[in-house]
Parts: structure tokens; sequence; C-alpha cells
């Protein structure tokens, strides 16, 4: 498995017989330059979506067209997509799971909020997060959230053993409250941080994280450059 940082919260997993793109932002993303957007998205067969916030869903219909690869995510926000869109879409619901190729994709919650500029500013659907397995490992890819309560069960259930944590504060949790929480409720064998670096008042390191998880192997990611597990 490979895990590519694309920057902020966007992500490529390479992943048993998939290329998934979790909230693909290009257009805009300070950390992701042009010239980088094509390698970034290569042979994607499918697009994860996890909120409808400009820094996750900008890039969606484009992207999802070039490519042909379905966008897949809350129900109400894909048939808002394919219907306004045309997009192929693969929409379900909190604790459903999808059939990506061999790799398993359940949709669990977050705590954020949700909105599509291109709909006035409603909510469509609902923030989430997701729990993607495959190659005998479960990955938590928490999407935009704060810490909540959901998260003990979460772990109970999928028992995922590698955490993409949102963790630049501001909007979502910082990296103590990271930290809290990834101790507090999981068993992480390795943790990725992402939502940070982007703009100055998001947090610039996780350092915090790693004083908060001893024996937890926290990796920083760099732009574009494989994360192997």
């Amino acid at each position: 498995m490979n895990i590519i940082w694309m920057g902020h919260g966007s992500f490529r997993i390479e992943i048993g017989d998939q290329i998934l793109l979790v909230d693909p932002w290009l257009t805009g993303n300070p950390m992701l330059s042009e010239d980088q957007h094509a390698a970034a998205t290569a042979g994607a067969t499918h697009i994860l979506i996890t909120h409808g916030h400009f820094d996750h869903t900008a890039d969606l219909v484009a992207l999802s067209k070039e490519l042909s690869a379905p966008a897949v995510g809350i129900y109400d926000m894909m048939g808002h997509f394919e219907e306004t869109e045309g997009l192929s879409t693969i929409g379900f619901n909190m604790s459903g799971t999808v059939m990506l190729g061999d790799v398993a994709v359940s949709m669990v919650p977050a705590m954020h909020s949700t909105s599509l500029p291109g709909a006035s500013g409603a909510p469509v659907g609902r923030e989430c997060g997701f729990i993607i397995q495959g190659e005998g490992r479960t990955v938590y890819l928490s999407g935009d959230t704060g810490i909540m309560a959901d998260m003990a069960w979460i772990a109970e259930y999928y028992q995922p053993d590698i955490g993409i944590l949102s963790a630049g504060g501001h909007f979502t949790m910082d990296m103590k409250g990271a930290a809290w929480a990834a101790k507090k409720y999981f068993d992480f064998k390795t943790v990725i941080p992402c939502h940070y670096r982007t703009f100055d008042f998001l947090e610039q390191s996780a350092a915090d994280l790693k004083d908060g998880l001893p024996g937890v192997d926290v990796i920083e990611p760099e732009v574009l450059q494989p994360i192997s597990l």
C-alpha cells in the first residue's frame, strides 16, 4: 500500500487493485503545484469525498469526468452530483460498506459541517470519514473532524492499524487533540497527520502529535512522496 499526500486533506491511496483519490483539491491548493497535478491523479479508479467544502470538492467534477472515475460518498451529495453534473457515482451512508474492486470502504461519522458552494451553501448530506480495508490493513481516515465519542466504537469495531487524522486545528482537531483521541480510543501502529501546514493559521508541525503518541510511528507526510506500508 502506498499513501501519498497531495497536501492539505487530499490523498492518493494505492491499495489492492485500486487507486483512490480522497478529497482531491488541485485548483488553488498552495501545497500542490500545477505541474504536479497529473502525477497526483493519474490512473485513479475512484474519488472518495468526505464532505462538501470547496477544499474537498472543487475539482471533483472535472477529475471524475477526465479520469472516468466514479465519485464515492454520502448518498445525498452523490445524487446531487449525478443529477446536476452527470457524474457516475456510488452513494451510500453511515456504517454502509461498498466494495471497490477488492478494497472495502466503509462510511463512519465525523463531526464538522458541510455545504456545497454551487448549491448556495446548502448542506447536501453530511460530513463523514472512511474505513478503508485492503492488503490485510485497515485505515481510518478521519475526514475533517473534532474529537468525538463515536471514535470509541469505530476503533473497537473496525480495529484500524493506520490512522490518517486531520490535525491542523482551527477547523479540526489540533495535534494535541488528535494525539489524545488516538491514545484514548485507538491502537494505531501508524499515524499520518493532515489538514495542516496549508495556511499560516493551521498547525505547521506534528511535534505535539509525536510527543503525545510514544511507541506509535507518526509520519509527517511530504507532498507526493509515497508512504509505503
